[in-house]
């Protein structure tokens, strides 16, 4: 028995230890940012682009423009007929989407690997010829407001997991504080002008990392990089921010939201927190492992298990490129009281800065992140995210490698200090979230 325990964990730390991302990262002429990553095991490829432009970048009074462009320049371009771009991907078989947060917009293709020629065409077609006419952008305006409707409008706890009722309060100064969806009306008074501006400001070879991913061949696939994406002029010098940093919360932010889709109300604590390149950020997802990542966690244990005071708790960091946010939520069971979720929840985060962790507690937690770190890097799209992820926002792409060294390295006494250092009560927004009457 013994043998097979040891024999498995062997197998665990050499799965972990190769489990790191080649890659070869280098720069158009007009710069343009590539990487490449070859992975023969299966014959799939993913072409992504990632813009270094999101929610924080818009102006007051034209939010939503960022998450607009992500549903904009699916409408065609100049050899890409309207409304054929997700037909062209599904007949060759493949998948694509998007997305955007506040820091950037990332756009990806994933076909059989015999159509990597038509994934760079597709994504050079969105960088060179995007049409951006009245007709698009009508037509995305009504989806826009579809999709905000569904996901925060008429969502349980919406307004909360989109952060439209609580970054306000933690972002007085930094755009985080606004709606990544944004503001309709913004969107209704834009002229088709300000949206052709506005692709030409963001959407340039120099603002912007071409990641391909998967069954390639290095010297072919430079070439057929270089003859789509070589010639791609930039329509502006690169775009600069400056960093808008926030006053430190020193008083506890009481505030009550309410929400007429939900019959059971919510307490929930949110504390700001560093970006996602501070150290402190990794400590952090380890603090939300231990209180609530799994049947064992110990709020979780405590507060569903065992005393029946919580239908369902949670804790994790949204960590992004300026700030983080971290939210500790608990859903009460019957007539339990929000006060006394609130009661338990502070004495669970009270062990933690007063105490350490066990050494058992703690190696429990490191396993989960390194199992964590393998299944992130199995899939060629998951890579691919992670490989534009951590050259644009952590300004270091060899991040992707260096996270789970990172993550073995964090200490018991960097749990109790970085508790300690942001989970306190003069520090957060206290959120009563309940039903609408």
């Amino acid at each position: 028995m013994k043998k097979i325990i040891y024999s498995t964990l062997l197998l665990f730390i050499i799965n972990i230890n190769s489990q790191s991302i080649d890659y070869e990262l280098y720069t158009l002429d007009n710069g343009l940012d590539v990487v490449l990553h070859q992975e023969n095991a299966a014959p799939v490829v993913t072409v992504s682009v990632m813009y270094h432009v999101g929610a924080k970048d818009e102006i007051d009074g034209r939010t939503g423009f960022a998450h607009f462009f992500e549903h904009l320049l699916f409408e065609g371009t100049k050899n890409i007929e309207r409304g054929k771009w997700f037909e062209i991907v599904s007949s060759n078989g493949g998948s694509n989407n998007a997305n955007t947060s506040h820091d950037r917009t990332y756009y990806y293709e994933t076909f059989p690997s015999n159509s990597l020629e038509l994934g760079l065409w597709m994504e050079s077609e969105r960088l060179l010829h995007p049409i951006i006419n009245k007709i698009g952008v009508d037509t995305q305006n009504e989806v826009v407001k579809e999709e905000k409707r569904q996901r925060i409008d008429n969502a349980p706890y919406g307004k909360l997991l989109y952060g439209t009722a609580v970054d306000p309060y933690l972002y007085k100064k930094h755009p985080y504080g606004r709606s990544i969806i944004g503001s309709m009306e913004d969107l209704d008074a834009a002229e088709l002008e300000e949206f052709i501006a506005f692709n030409k400001k963001w959407y340039n070879p120099n603002n912007a990392v071409l990641v391909v991913a998967g069954d390639i061949q290095i010297d072919e696939t430079k070439e057929l990089i270089n003859g789509y994406f070589g010639d791609i002029p930039n329509n502006g010098p690169k775009p600069t921010r400056n960093f808008i940093k926030e006053d430190p919360i020193t008083e506890t932010i009481k505030l009550e939201e309410f929400d007429t889709n939900i019959q059971i109300p919510l307490k929930a604590f949110v504390y700001r927190t560093p970006g996602m390149s501070e150290r402190d950020t990794y400590v952090l997802q380890y603090i939300s492992a231990i209180l609530t990542g799994g049947k064992s966690s110990r709020m979780q244990k405590r507060m569903v298990d065992d005393e029946k005071l919580a239908l369902q708790v949670i804790a994790f960091n949204q960590a992004q490129q300026d700030y983080g946010k971290y939210l500790i939520a608990a859903l009460p069971v019957g007539e339990t009281s929000l006060n006394k979720l609130a009661e338990t929840m502070d004495e669970e985060i009270g062990k933690l800065k007063t105490n350490l962790i066990s050494e058992r507690e703690y190696e429990k937690v490191k396993n989960q992140f390194e199992v964590q770190f393998i299944q992130s890097n199995t899939r060629i799209e998951g890579i691919a995210n992670s490989l534009a992820r951590a050259h644009m926002l952590y300004g270091d792409i060899n991040v992707v490698n260096d996270e789970i060294n990172i993550y073995r390295s964090v200490t018991r006494e960097e749990i109790r200090d970085v508790a300690n250092k942001y989970l306190n009560s003069n520090q957060r927004v206290d959120m009563d979230y309940l039903p609408k009457k």
